[in-house]
């Protein structure tokens, strides 16, 4: 047990010396972006998170932690209301953006969901090209200027790490890309609606090695600029990204700190269990 947290401890302290000597990498103070306070959330009749209060510091990694069921992911889609498609779902408490709860009467959940993109465990390109692809939201939102398309498809394939491989592909399909290729083809279309937040479930779960590695220095890349917020079952990955992690079991949030802190001396001794592999 040990030695595995002394492992994910190496980890995010080889994280931390890489920052420190990233260019215009800035360590100073974090504020707060989002917040919740006493959420409860109900599928039906069935209550799957239980009294969660946790906050999200702006332009930073937080990580979402736990077994598989514990509500990590119902969680993370209350950050931008997509638990909302699900029929009879019901939210108690507040969640907060900016100081702002997104489900107040006056909230333009469009709007909200510009500001708070998402993206999913399984990369999902529409049947389109790549170029329509990362344009598909700024459409939505009426921009009609090519130039002004072409520069932010052009924006966002870059901040993907995808311009290079992509730009000479921009009319064919996005269904011919990789895999790896295709996840960050999704990441450049969440960022082309300029968002503050994003929310990735499991973005690296299906993909290979090279592929992750891809995935997890875009993360390292994108946060500082955006606030991300990940759900992972992957602990070393946990560890390599994130600046606080969040754990959760059987719908609670047992235990949240700073990263380097929960994976070395954690509270909670079922945090403790989780992370060193007696369950979950």
């Amino acid at each position: 047990m040990a030695s595995l947290l002394h492992s994910l401890s190496d980890l995010v302290k080889q994280r931390q010396e890489t920052e420190r000597a990233a260019p215009g990498n800035d360590p100073g103070p974090r504020g707060i972006k989002a917040e919740t306070r006493k959420l409860d959330f109900f599928y039906g009749p069935h209550q799957v998170l239980f009294d969660i209060s946790l906050t999200i510091p702006e332009r930073s990694v937080t990580a979402l932690i736990g077994p598989s069921g514990c509500g990590k992911s119902t969680f993370l889609r209350t950050l931008n209301r997509m638990n909302e498609i699900i029929e009879n779902t019901q939210l108690i408490g507040q969640v907060l953006l900016d100081g702002t709860d997104i489900y107040g009467p006056d909230v333009d959940v469009a709007q909200l969901r510009k500001r708070v993109g998402m993206v999913f465990q399984k990369s999902t390109p529409f049947p389109k090209s790549i170029f329509d692809n990362v344009a598909y939201g700024p459409r939505i939102a009426g921009l009609r200027d090519k130039k002004q398309l072409a520069e932010i498809v052009e924006q966002s394939l870059s901040r993907a790490a995808l311009w290079n491989e992509a730009k000479d592909r921009l009319k064919q399909s996005a269904l011919a890309l990789s895999g790896g290729q295709q996840q960050r083809l999704c990441i450049a279309r969440a960022l082309a609606t300029n968002p503050e937040v994003l929310l990735m479930d499991e973005p690296a779960s299906a993909l290979d090695p090279a592929s992750t590695a891809h995935v997890e220095d875009l993360i390292f890349e994108l946060k500082r600029n955006y606030t991300i917020v990940i759900v992972t079952h992957n602990m070393q990955q946990a560890a390599r990204v994130s600046d606080h992690t969040a754990f959760f079991y059987e719908g609670r949030l047992i235990e949240m700190g700073v990263t380097t802190g929960l994976f070395t001396k954690p509270k909670e001794k079922r945090t403790e269990d989780y992370i060193t592999g007696r369950f979950g």
